[in-house]
Formats: C-alpha cells, sequence, structure tokens
C-alpha cells in the first residue's frame, strides 16, 4: 500500500513538474514573439532614441568579459552612427574592489566615446534593478537596449511593464561558450522577472534623481 502511495505521489510530481516547465517554456516563446519585431541587428537601421543602455556581464581582472565587452561595443556602434546621444552603463558596484560600470566607461572611452556621454549607474545589480532605476533615477520614458539575443526579449518586457518604451540591439558579435546554458537559464529568469513585475514588485537601491537629458 506504501510503495503504490509513493509511486502515486511521484506520478503526481512528475505531471506537476512536466505542467510547471511546458508554462515556463510558453511563456518565454511569448515573450520572444512578443520582442522580435523590435529587436535590431544594424545600427543604421536602429530608429533613434537619446539613450541607450547597456547592461552589465560581468569583469575579470578589471576587463570586461567576453560578451559584455561586445556589449559595450555593439552600443558604441550605435553612439557613433548618431542612433542615440548618451551610453547608460548599468552594473554592479556592490563591494569596492568590483565595479562594472566603471570597466564599462574605461572600455567606451578607449572606443572613442566622450566622457560627456557616459553615464553610470553603480546599481544595476540585476535587469529588474537597471530597467526600474533606468526610469525613476535617470528619467528615461523610452531606451535602446544593448545586450546579447537571449537576453532582449526579457529586458524588454522588464521596461515595457515599468514603463520604459524600448526596442532592442542584438550585441552578440561572436559565438560564446556556454551559450545553451544562458538559454536555458532564461527561462526560469523570465518566470522570476514576471513574479518580481506583478507580485513581490521589490524596491531596488534608489536615491537621487539624476535626469540624463
Amino acid at each position: 500500500m506504501r510503495k503504490k502511495r509513493f509511486f502515486g505521489f511521484l506520478r503526481f510530481g512528475l505531471i506537476g513538474l512536466a505542467v510547471a516547465v511546458g508554462l515556463a517554456l510558453l511563456i518565454r516563446d511569448w515573450t520572444d514573439a512578443r520582442a522580435r519585431e523590435r529587436i535590431y541587428r544594424d545600427a543604421a537601421q536602429t530608429p533613434e532614441h537619446k539613450v541607450a543602455i547597456v547592461f552589465g556581464a560581468g569583469i575579470r581582472n578589471g576587463l570586461p568579459s567576453t560578451m559584455l565587452n561586445d556589449r559595450i561595443t555593439s552600443a558604441v556602434d550605435l553612439y557613433k552612427t548618431g542612433k542615440v546621444r548618451k551610453l547608460l552603463m548599468s552594473g554592479d558596484n556592490r563591494t569596492a574592489d568590483y565595479n562594472e560600470p566603471a570597466v564599462m566607461r574605461q572600455a567606451a572611452l578607449r572606443l572613442g566615446v566622450p566622457d560627456a556621454d557616459i553615464v553610470l549607474d553603480y546599481a544595476g545589480r540585476s535587469t529588474y534593478e537597471t530597467c526600474y532605476r533606468a526610469r525613476d533615477i535617470f528619467g528615461l520614458g523610452d531606451a535602446v537596449l544593448v545586450t546579447q539575443e537571449f537576453h532582449l526579449d526579457r529586458a524588454m518586457l522588464i521596461c515595457d511593464a515599468l514603463g520604459v518604451q524600448a526596442v532592442g540591439f542584438v550585441a552578440d558579435r561572436r559565438t560564446y561558450r556556454g551559450i545553451n546554458w544562458y538559454e536555458f537559464r532564461e527561462v526560469a529568469a523570465t518566470m522570476n522577472a514576471l513574479v518580481e513585475l506583478y507580485v513581490t514588485k521589490p524596491l531596488p537601491v534608489l536615491g537621487e534623481k539624476l535626469p540624463i537629458l
């Protein structure tokens, strides 16, 4: 009897897991479909916006990670093409020896962007926090989001929900190691984004308003 009951619970659990995974995949497909028409790969064809938001993606030994380097380079392409006037570099600076925005700034300077057109957000610890602060601290109502394609639809979903009208610019400039893992992780990250947007609604680190324009 106990064995029969155990397998009954196991079957019920597996069915529940399958339903949850299926729902998550459907939501992921939905976010991808809704963003597709607003994602651009050619800087010359990207609609003009005043600001591009560049999302942090890790630093190592004081240098941008491969993904972060490609995000910065892609944002600079938009800037030099005249599609944006300012770059908002948003990343993690929760400790004194880890400063993504400062590293991003130095990389953009090396690529020829004037310092006056680089704005740093030191509390962009997550995609949600970056988008929230772009609206509430930096006063943005619209922007070009610069990140890898696997990340763009979630970033656009969050910005849209927070009232920041967004288009996306793909920063993929090579094939990345572990890309399948990143794409798989986005399924759970998208579900978490919906929970944050519509259920928990966490407040990021806020402070003095610093309008970019």
